[in-house]
């Protein structure tokens, strides 16, 4: 008999992309999450009022009005990763500090015995990646070692990739290092928008984290340790990615 893994999630409040992914993870795995926990959508250091104001000079006007509009959209219509829970009868807690002395104590009272970020942005210390007996995973949307670093998906359309990924991966305290253990590779659509291929590029990291889940259970998940030397870092859209995004005839929304 294979193992029975009790899962926790540290994830973002995101109501656009991430409701879809936790609907499908959680029909599989539902009954074996002990928790979702959701951290704001802010990296170190940041204000809602900060990062708004990086996404506005980022993308401009019409980038924050679609995006606005998305969210509005969003709240309508109930969507979020909590109303997801619910209905999958899921414990979901809001986090301010993945790393705070008292969560890391809540995650051993849970019994976890496996985290998966997605799409968390906060750094993971070390008491956090060791508390787990089977570790911490991560789900990152390109094909590591490959565009490493901040909005992977933008990065590709903006540099005329034409090919995509998914990867999953046991994190140490790098960024977006540690040992693969599941991807997937897949074709960018010639006139897919950032938005659309953001949403198909989580259907997919979902039914690859179920894959590796299974894996995992079954004593059949290989690891392979990433080579950072033969890979790429990116950060945060610079103007000039964003006119190669532009001229490339890639949208956002």
């Amino acid at each position: 008999m294979g193992l029975r893994v009790r899962i926790v999630f540290l994830t973002t409040d995101d109501r656009i992309y991430l409701p879809a992914f936790y609907e499908r993870v959680l029909a599989e795995y539902g009954a074996q999450t002990a928790e979702v926990c959701v951290v704001p959508p802010l990296y170190k250091g940041q204000t809602t009022s900060r990062a708004a104001w990086r996404y506005y000079q980022t993308f401009g006007l019409d980038g924050v009005r679609g995006l606005a509009t998305r969210l509005a959209q969003a709240k309508v219509r109930g969507r979020s990763i909590e109303a997801v829970c619910k209905l999958h009868e899921v414990r979901c807690t809001f986090v301010a500090d993945v790393n705070a002395p008292a969560f890391l104590e809540h995650l051993r009272d849970l019994g976890t015995d496996l985290l998966v970020s997605v799409s968390c942005p906060q750094i993971f210390k070390r008491d956090l990646i060791d508390l787990p007996e089977l570790g911490c995973l991560n789900i990152h949307g390109a094909a590591l070692p490959l565009y490493r670093g901040v909005m992977p998906s933008f990065w590709m359309l903006a540099n005329g990739e034409h090919e995509a990924g998914v990867s999953i991966y046991f994190v140490n305290e790098k960024i977006d290092a540690g040992e693969l253990c599941g991807q997937r590779i897949f074709a960018i659509e010639p006139h897919e928008t950032l938005d659309a291929f953001l949403r198909r590029s989580k259907a997919i990291a979902a039914d690859l984290l179920i894959e590796v889940l299974g894996k995992l259970e079954g004593g059949e998940l290989s690891r392979e340790a990433l080579d950072l030397s033969q890979g790429s870092y990116y950060s945060w859209p610079d103007p000039d990615a964003v006119r190669r995004f532009r001229a490339a005839g890639r949208r956002l929304w």
